[in-house]
């Protein structure tokens, strides 16, 4: 038989792209809160969320470093486990619920893109990177101090599709705060079969569940952010109109489930 949580499928299930979970998260986050044309964020949702009559048009670029374990030491596998990633998020309601969004991100990563895929987040792959922060003092150091400047960006394909700077101005004092929203994904996979490619295999809305969310390090500040318009991309749709605020902490959380919300699958 056949073994792996993921494909390929193989004898000792070694060669699958991502191991079963539980899966661990540790990282770095840049971001910058933005506000843009409402019609844009309502217009990327799915069937089952509606735009948040408070906040439409309110939204988050995130740009993340990652480390990633499950429950053999991966991320003693560097070349394989780590990763970066660059998401948008924008306010919506799942009923009378205040949830997130995710209509676009980007990894660099295939362990992470299944893993993503699994979870519903439709990831793509892309190149991110973003200024790192060290303990050691120096000018390329980038401490977590006021005035400390930190930069991000994505492209794929060869084109620039995001750009941030983030300059900090004072630190949080609860930077879970920052994060007070939960995340929807859909989980879809179409249909090849001829006479069935207008139905979906899997169609189902699903919340994504985290364990032991932790946040340190938080600091705000000012932020600036850029889509560039690119052929084969629609980021840049979403391109801000009012800035809101900048950000940097470092996170680390757990999951092991996943909250189906609605199932439209055929």
């Amino acid at each position: 038989m056949l073994k792996g949580f993921t494909v390929p499928k193989s004898p000792f299930g070694d060669a699958a792209l991502t191991p079963p979970p539980p899966w661990h998260y540790a990282g770095d986050a840049v971001g910058v809160e933005f506000w843009t044309d409402p019609g844009a964020t309502a217009a990327t949702l799915p069937v089952g969320l509606s735009p948040d009559p408070a906040s439409n048009g309110h939204a988050v670029m995130m740009f993340l470093d990652w480390q990633f374990t499950a429950q053999d030491d991966e991320y003693l596998e560097p070349a394989r486990y780590q990763y970066r990633e660059a998401s948008v998020l924008v306010d919506a309601v799942y009923g009378d619920v205040p949830v997130m969004w995710c209509p676009y991100v980007y990894v660099d990563n295939d362990a992470a893109l299944a893993r993503g895929w699994t979870q519903g987040f439709p990831k793509k792959t892309g190149s991110i990177f973003q200024t790192r922060s060290f303990a050691v003092a120096g000018p390329a150091a980038g401490p977590i101090a006021r005035g400390s400047r930190f930069a991000a960006s994505l492209s794929a394909h060869g084109q620039r599709l995001a750009e941030a700077c983030v300059t900090l101005r004072h630190p949080v004092e609860n930077g879970l705060s920052l994060l007070a929203r939960p995340t929807v994904s859909l989980r879809y996979f179409p249909s090849l079969v001829a006479g069935c490619q207008d139905e979906s295999a899997v169609d189902e809305l699903a919340m994504s569940v985290t364990d032991n969310l932790t946040v340190a390090g938080a600091w705000i500040g000012t932020g600036e952010l850029n889509f560039p318009e690119t052929n084969g991309e629609e980021l840049h749709s979403l391109a801000p109109r009012r800035i809101e605020l900048g950000f940097r902490y470092s996170l680390s959380y757990s999951t092991s489930d996943l909250k189906i919300l609605a199932d439209s699958g055929s």
